[in-house]
């Protein structure tokens, strides 16, 4: 007799965004920066950190595997060093014009057990995480990836005063690396970041630093390459001032016209960036990263990286959460690691400014979730093949390949040029001509999130993935508080209703029975006397609510962390009665559309830009 699994009457899941879609890259138990080149004979090469244990544990390695199937399979799989040997860790690959490969990792050269940390919160005062310290070292593979060289080569790094404030002074250094290695006008360009002690959140201060070798792609022999650190003088690129003393991670791009461009990670609730014209020498004074209308991006303690695009453009992977609710920068500086769940990517583009080329980022769409929020996903890599665009990711015991899709990015990049009415999945729209608002409406086609599942024996629930959209311009005389523009309850229960709560916020609420969900805007976000465009969107595969009033999703202030609230997973449909569109409120609803469907954030983002020039 076979046993059955619990999952052989479950259905694909119908959300390609969800984390399941991806193709598992093989790891041992931890799985860290699956990162990927495109090799000289067509194959991709994957470099893993893994091992037996968790994230930082004895037996952690580099290694390398190849697929040549875009993923679907890996084979010639090399460790570029044992798992008995001393902790190999965070590598990442460089391929020169020549198609020879370098992997640059961490080695832990002096097999260290313990280093000096503050107690608290490390009990004793010692750290057994050893995987960030040692020797920065390189090999090489002159056969793409199938073997690679016995010997490592040391790279030398200049000491910065973090390094001489350690508890070594110097004699021991702290290190890591995440960030892509770049080629500019023949010099080979590797990140770099230093830490300057362990305490609360891991370690206490970090910063960013580039390490130049402008011979080591002439050089047969990589032992002869010389090195220098950047950026000139004994700091490398900090956080923004008057931010925390965190600012790594950092990832690297040139833009067109030769500068170097940078983002990176703090405790501040906001990710930073800084550029350099002089090739990585001097860098300009760190600022938090902003969206193109001016807003604050808000990011956790976590990898965003930016890739530069084949078609010139940008994208940049972040979390979209964060902000000064994070709270005191010590006490919460662990707790600022969380909510990588899901990934939300902007699209990029250069722009001229007074001060010299920089990036201004779209708006920005999910591209990966999982069902459980707390999970953390991260350490991506972009890849693109022909017209194709794949991005990596770990959760940090299981890596994965995803396959975007090339019309939300479209999208992102489209963004601000985007102004047609979206038609498909449309299942309201009012009013009808020239005729007036009318108070109920009859909505039919409203989807359900959830139900039965009868190839189940147990007739557990079935996820639909489902969503829908309420789009439309209002005006207010006033903003008062209880007031309600749509409503379709039964008996205020079964169905949702938007509305204004006491506080004056716009507020959805779902129901369904004894279960029930809302998400409210928060601040002055509308104003009166005009006309302003909402779009509420229940996305029921991440299980999200968005809202994007004038053009502008909701991305969270200086006293809330998220701008996006979460949809209960059980709730199973909000089909009610007719809907009562204004039944009371101070104000009037110019136009409604309903769409059985999530609209992406562009998507929104072009019914905006469409009733603004006319098209309400």
């Amino acid at each position: 007799m076979s046993l059955k699994s619990e999952n052989d009457t479950t259905s694909e899941i119908p959300d390609p965004r969800h984390i399941s879609h991806g193709k598992e890259i093989p790891s041992l138990s931890y799985s860290d920066q699956p990162y990927i080149i495109q090799t000289d004979d067509h194959a991709w090469l994957c470099v893993l950190t893994t091992g037996p244990g968790s994230e930082g544990h004895k037996g952690q390695h580099v290694f390398t595997q190849r697929s040549t199937d875009q993923g679907r399979s890996w084979n010639s799989s090399a460790a570029l060093e044992n798992m008995d040997d001393p902790e190999s860790s965070y590598a990442v690959l460089l391929k020169a014009p020549s198609g020879r490969i370098f992997c640059f990792y961490n080695y832990n050269i002096d097999n260290i057990r313990q280093v000096i940390a503050d107690d608290p919160p490390f009990k004793g005062g010692f750290s057994r995480r050893v995987d960030l310290l040692g020797a920065f070292v390189m090999k090489i593979s002159d056969d793409h990836g199938r073997s690679w060289s016995p010997k490592r080569i040391q790279i030398p790094v200049r000491e910065f005063t973090m390094d001489r404030q350690n508890p070594y002074k110097g004699k021991v250094r702290f290190f890591w690396n995440v960030g892509r290695p770049f080629i500019d006008n023949g010099a080979v360009y590797v990140p770099l970041c230093k830490i300057g002690a362990f305490g609360w959140g891991g370690h206490t201060s970090s910063e960013g630093v580039l390490l130049c070798s402008k011979n080591l792609l002439d050089e047969e022999n990589p032992e002869k390459a010389t090195w220098e650190t950047l950026p000139d003088g004994e700091t490398g690129i900090g956080a923004p001032q008057g931010g925390g003393p965190v600012a790594e991670e950092h990832s690297f791009c040139v833009l067109s016209d030769g500068t170097f461009y940078t983002v990176f990670r703090t405790i501040d609730g906001y990710p930073a960036c800084a550029r350099s014209f002089d090739k990585g020498h001097s860098w300009t004074k760190s600022e938090y990263l902003r969206y193109a209308d001016g807003r604050l991006i808000h990011h956790p303690r976590a990898a965003n990286f930016v890739w530069k695009c084949h078609n010139g453009n940008y994208l940049y992977w972040f979390h979209n959460n964060g902000g000064p609710a994070l709270g005191n920068r010590q006490d919460n500086a662990t707790f600022s690691y969380h909510y990588r769940n899901p990934v939300w990517l902007c699209g990029g583009q250069e722009k001229e400014t007074d001060q010299g080329r920089t990036i201004v980022f779209s708006q920005p769409e999910i591209i990966i979730y999982d069902d459980d929020p707390l999970i953390r996903m991260s350490y991506p890599d972009l890849i693109e093949t022909d017209s194709d665009f794949y991005i990596t990711e770990t959760q940090k015991d299981v890596a994965r390949i995803h396959h975007l899709d090339k019309n939300l990015l479209q999208g992102l990049w489209n963004q601000d040029k985007a102004n047609t009415v979206q038609t498909d999945q449309l299942i309201c729209q009012l009013p009808q001509g020239n005729k007036k608002m009318p108070k109920k409406a009859d909505i039919q086609g409203l989807p359900e999130f959830c139900w039965r599942n009868p190839k189940r024996t147990d007739f557990g629930k079935r996820d639909y993935r489902h969503g829908f959209s309420i789009d439309f311009w209002v005006g207010f005389d006033e903003i008062a508080a209880n007031d309600i523009l749509f409503d379709n309850r039964l008996n205020k229960q079964q169905g949702f209703y938007v509305g204004i709560d006491s506080d004056k916020n716009m507020q959805i609420v779902l129901n369904n029975g004894p279960i029930s969900s809302q998400w409210f805007t928060c601040g002055q976000v509308f104003e009166k006397d005009k006309l302003n465009h909402v779009v509420i969107i229940v996305d029921g595969g991440p299980k999200l609510i968005l809202y994007v009033v004038n053009g502008q999703l909701l991305t969270g202030d200086e006293n809330r962390q998220f701008g996006w609230g979460r949809l209960h997973p059980d709730l199973e449909n909000v089909t009610g009665v007719d809907l009562a569109i204004a039944p009371s409120f101070h104000g009037r609803i110019e136009s409604l559309r309903i769409y059985s469907c999530a609209l992406t954030v562009s998507q929104a983002i072009s019914n905006y830009h469409a009733g603004c020039s006319g098209s309400k």
